[in-house]
């Protein structure tokens, strides 16, 4: 096995790999071909499941689809790869991604550097040797002088702390941990808990199938139409000739999408022109109206309520009943604070005699679980099955659940007790070698995920380059450009509505978790953050601290070349 070409090494320190992968989603195997095939590392993949697919292995309930059009959910790294396939429809279903992520594995030859079914439980780094040990629930272990989470923003679910929740006499499944069989809801009495993105797909599917079916929701969301459908032909034939500016197009814009926000202010706008730009995206369907929407949105509360109220006015156009309609409108956040769902006949689904909804702030909280059902504003709801769609532990969950422990032993949960250190979202201070895609503190879940995937691999993959070809050792965030880097990430996302809100971007889901915004929401959006990250690496890579062989601990001393 053979070591990254120029990287000295503790006499008798022999690394089993070069670099070890953490997940084996559309960010791991992409991260695999990087290193493997441009820079002939010797690279393994350490993936939970049984097979590739990361979020779309797991994630199989009822209506499960991708909710970014299926043009741009994709690799675009690959010129023929972007010609040969063909999506079905505007938002692939979970089979559809599923079978498209095995096609790349099988076209990019994968599968023989992943090893599946194996869980990583410890990553732990040997100070003298300066390299990481990965461990599995399977016993084994592996040496590697880079790793390499691609772990995913959203895989760990939030089971929340209900009381009696094991007393449960039927069946009760999570949304992310669903049966590869699936669920026969036929005859059944289903409860579903929760009403976030998950939910809005899954309640009008589950609701088409069960005899009853009660919603149990703490917070309304503001829904917007999906408008999923066939692509006309003409439109994926001009797609296809036109990637190359599609490509550029994403990677510059604000959140990733082929969008852009309208030029001007809202409240510069009057009521009949407003009216029919809010008609025109809503017709549209898709995110649109929440990321292409009028720019003062996320900054004034006076545009927002203009915005939120023709959401509210749709709210109750489309739901009959006056109450229920009233339950599902949002009344203590502005729009847009929260992720926004993308919905197929969601709010036509209260409209059916066989579905009712229990709302936390009207009609009483979760008391608890018990063995015929759950009990809400002390009331029982009798139920045989039980759908528990209450999100994740974003973000920082899926890495403090690896066990890292990075300089003296130091536990990364231990380190983000009050929440998430980074700098730039890809290094953390005290933990060399260790890059995290889509970390916290990047743009991530405020993007379409594979833009910004492809960004973080093909940074991490020249950084390792560098590294290389200057014969150094280990990489690490200097802590005061992580202390600036929060620091600025704190700043912009103050100036804006977001962190009045309890979302799951804020942390607010998960009991006892600290209040701190997760992602990154720049000045300039994904764009501003990508040039942000090749002037740190043209700069030398500025704020990171590299060692050599023969050398202590220096600051961006080699110049990128």
């Amino acid at each position: 096995m053979t070591n990254v070409q120029g990287q000295p090494q503790t006499a008798g320190a022999k690394a089993d790999f070069d670099a070890v992968i953490i997940g084996a989603g559309f960010s791991g195997m992409y991260m695999l071909h990087s290193l493997r095939d441009k820079l002939d590392l010797n690279v393994t993949v350490l993936e939970a499941g049984d097979g590739v697919g990361g979020t779309w292995y797991w994630n199989r309930y009822p209506g499960a689809r991708c909710d970014s059009d299926s043009y741009i959910y994709c690799y675009t790294f690959d010129k023929n790869l972007l010609q040969e396939w063909n999506w079905s429809e505007r938002y692939p279903e979970q089979d559809e991604i599923l079978r498209y992520l095995e096609h790349c594995a099988e076209r990019f030859d994968l599968k023989p550097d992943i090893q599946f079914g194996k869980r990583v439980v410890e990553v732990v780094l040997d100070d003298d040797t300066e390299l990481w040990t990965v461990r599995t629930d399977k016993g084994d272990a592996v040496t590697a002088r880079f790793v390499i989470p691609a772990v995913g923003a959203l895989s760990t679910a939030n089971m929340p702390p209900i009381k009696g929740l094991s007393s449960f006499a039927g069946k009760c499944y999570h949304t992310s941990q669903w049966p590869h069989d699936g669920v026969d809801f036929t005859a059944k009495r289903v409860g579903v808990i929760g009403t976030g993105a998950t939910a809005v797909q899954a309640i009008p599917e589950i609701a088409q199938q069960a005899k009853h079916l009660t919603v149990f929701q703490r917070t309304p969301n503001f829904c917007v139409p999906a408008r999923n459908g066939r692509v006309d032909p003409e439109v994926t034939r001009a797609r296809k000739a036109d990637y190359d500016g599609i490509r550029q197009r994403i990677k510059d814009s604000f959140f990733g999408f082929d969008l852009n926000f309208i030029p001007k202010a809202v409240l510069e706008t009057t009521p009949e022109e407003r009216e029919q730009e809010f008609d025109r995206m809503w017709d549209a369907g898709g995110f649109a109206f929440w990321l292409a929407n009028y720019q003062d949105m996320f900054f004034s509360k006076e545009a927002n309520d203009v915005i939120a109220d023709y959401l509210k006015r749709k709210i109750r156009s489309i739901v009959n009943d006056p109450v229920t309609a009233d339950k599902l409108t949002p009344k203590t956040y502005p729009y847009g604070t929260k992720r926004q769902p993308l919905d197929t006949n969601y709010f036509e689904t209260f409209n059916k005699k066989n579905v009712a909804l229990v709302d936390a702030s009207t009609d009483g909280t979760i008391e608890e679980i018990t063995p015929n059902g759950i009990r809400a504003g002390g009331r029982e709801y009798p139920l045989d099955i039980i759908v528990v769609a209450t999100g994740f532990d974003a973000m920082t969950g899926p890495l403090k659940n690896l066990g890292i422990k990075g300089r003296g032993g130091r536990p990364l949960a231990q380190e983000w007790e009050d929440g998430p250190q980074t700098y730039l979202g890809l290094a953390i201070a005290g933990y060399p070698n260790l890059f995290t895609i889509t970390g916290p503190q990047s743009p991530s879940v405020l993007s379409n995920m594979p833009v910004s995937i492809e960004q973080h691999v093909e940074w991490i993959t020249e950084c390792i380059a560098h590294m290389r070809r200057n014969k150094l050792t280990t990489i690490e965030a200097s802590p005061q450009a992580q202390d600036a880097w929060g620091a600025h990430v704190a700043e912009v996302v103050n100036s804006t509505l977001m962190p009045g809100t309890n979302s799951w971007y804020m942390g607010a889901n998960i009991e006892g978790k600290p209040r701190r915004f997760l992602p990154y929401l720049g000045p300039e959006g994904v764009g501003g953050y990508r040039r942000k990250c090749a002037e740190v690496a043209e700069n030398g890579y500025e704020g990171f601290v590299f060692t050599s062989q023969g050398q202590g601990r220096t600051v961006h001393t080699i110049a990128a070349e």
